[in-house]
């Protein structure tokens, strides 16, 4: 399907997402949003990502709408990577994030080529923060370029205050709290909790590549609402001198069952039937979700103690486990009894798990999450209070707008970063158990649940016809299209935000 040469007159973006499913799934998200709204939509993905969410494609073409995958070879030979490790999930070896990056870089050349085939260059480029090698290339064919971050703005606000007041120069001690300067609250984090983007060792010039092809761009998307983070939207807005966007949340848009398991993987299509029928046995409000996203793996010791809590608290539950994490020693602690003594009331999904339907179900009543955006947003857009287990990245300011700032989260008090670290523990089971009983059951826990539906209900309205979200979008689109001959030209407030920040 090649939408913009058969449809020339209709307006076209191109997204560029990175190669991670949890920028991939909000990307692709908003592609078919905007589909839907009129436009043509080309999403530049790698073959491998593009069979992980194939059945987008064929519900695109169900529904008529001009939304195509541009598929990219990854070249995973030439940077010494494994055959098919072309998402950031994928990778096993840590050694390796430098040469998966280098990969992507590489894909400006078969861009190039697919944009030269078109009748004229499209109308915006939206691409991932981290994808700073498509700003060559927007300029090179005079497209405009807009940034789209994967984070809260709560996050993004944070990390950008931080870098323009130097604040971590001066600091020795990566887990020093300072508090954060020119923000709308007091927040207090540590370098370990928010280092930055792509701020690691052998990462500076992308780092660095980043944050100055940001300010080079047109203006920002994000995937939240004005009703949920406004006093942080707009200081994140007038600290870098652009348009702010904000469109989201974007699992809404998805209205079934079906659209909402699509989305992520085709294993969670295999999963869906399972978890309904599991759902539909259970007691409104009754069950808790757990699960730590994509990337960082919970070590055998670490899942021992989440499951001693789990059976201690006698609360039904579903809990997704990793491939990687289902290691000989997990899979004879399984088999030796934790299955059996929870089988009335446990359901355990190894590998992806259809998690807007699970968070969807009236049986679910509480989240154990490790505080990505994505899963906070569809938590948030469900209801759902949860229990916060920060892992990394934005992971840790994020805990302090649910905990905090919005208040329909408890913490389980985790500081430090963890990346999965063999034998090391950082919750133990009691200190576990305890969080669950809080978050499902008293009165405290019932103010928490109506504070967490009150925000879902303003999720909803933000979405809908009129809603804050719904008119940005419209704004969003006309913006790109009504003014485009303006927009290909450097813009004086990318020169000021520049001079603010460095």
């Amino acid at each position: 399907m090649t939408c913009f040469r058969e449809e020339p007159k209709k307006a076209h973006f191109i997204i560029v997402p990175l190669p991670a499913q949890g920028h991939l799934i909000p990307m692709t998200d908003m592609g078919c949003l905007l589909a839907e709204r009129g436009v043509c939509v080309s999403l530049v993905i790698t073959r491998a990502n593009a069979d992980r969410i194939r059945p987008i494609m064929e519900r695109a073409k169900e529904s008529n709408i001009s939304f195509e995958f541009i598929e990219l070879s990854f070249p995973n030979e030439k940077f010494g990577l494994p055959p098919g490790c072309e998402s950031i999930d994928h990778i096993t070896d840590t050694g390796l994030f430098r040469a998966f990056f280098d990969a992507i870089y590489s894909l400006n050349e078969p861009l190039e080529t697919f944009i030269e085939s078109l009748e004229r260059p499209p109308d915006c480029m939206i691409t991932d923060m981290c994808n700073a090698w498509t700003a060559p290339v927007a300029r090179k064919f005079g497209i405009p370029r807009v940034i789209f971050h994967g984070p809260s703005c709560f996050y993004i606000s944070t990390d950008y205050n931080l870098v323009r007041h130097k604040v971590y120069d001066s600091v020795s001690n990566e887990n020093e709290y300072v508090t954060v300067p020119n923000f709308p609250i007091k927040l207090q984090v540590t370098k370990a909790q928010t280092p930055g983007f792509l701020n690691s060792p052998r990462f500076e010039d992308f780092r660095k590549k980043s944050l100055e092809e940001e300010l080079t761009a047109d203006g920002v998307v994000i995937n939240t609402f004005l009703e949920l983070e406004r006093p942080f939207i707009k200081n994140y807005e007038r600290m870098i001198g652009k348009k702010v966007w904000t469109v989201g949340p974007f699992c809404l848009y998805n209205k079934d069952d079906e659209m909402k398991v699509s989305r992520g993987n085709k294993d969670a299509i295999d999963q869906r039937h399972r978890v309904l029928t599991w759902l539909d046995r259970r007691e409104a409000l009754s069950v808790l979700y757990i699960s730590f996203g994509s990337i960082v793996y919970t070590n055998p010791q670490q899942l021992m103690e989440i499951g001693r809590a789990l059976e201690a608290s006698n609360k039904p539950f579903i809990w997704v486990m990793k491939k990687r994490e289902m290691t000989p020693v997990v899979k004879k602690w399984l088999a030796e009894g934790f299955e059996e003594r929870t089988k009335d009331r446990g359901l355990i999904i190894v590998g992806w798990a259809p998690q807007v339907v699970i968070l969807s179900h009236p049986a679910v009543g509480g989240f154990m999450t490790h505080c990505g955006w994505n899963s906070l947003l569809e938590a948030i857009s469900t209801g759902v209070p949860m229990i916060t287990w920060p892992r990394i990245a934005d992971q840790f300011v994020n805990e302090n707008l649910v905990v905090d700032v919005l208040r329909i989260g408890i913490s389980l008090g985790v500081k430090v970063p963890n990346f999965g670290i063999e034998h090391v523990i950082m919750v133990k089971s009691e200190e576990i158990r305890k969080a669950v009983d809080v978050l499902m059951d008293g009165i405290e826990a019932d103010k928490r649940r109506q504070r967490s539906k009150d925000f879902s209900e303003k999720a909803k309205k933000a979405v809908e016809e009129g809603g804050s979200s719904y008119v940005n979008l419209t704004d969003f689109i006309h913006y790109f299209t009504e003014a485009r001959s303006e927009l290909a030209m450097p813009h004086a407030n990318s020169i000021i935000a520049h001079n603010l920040l460095f």
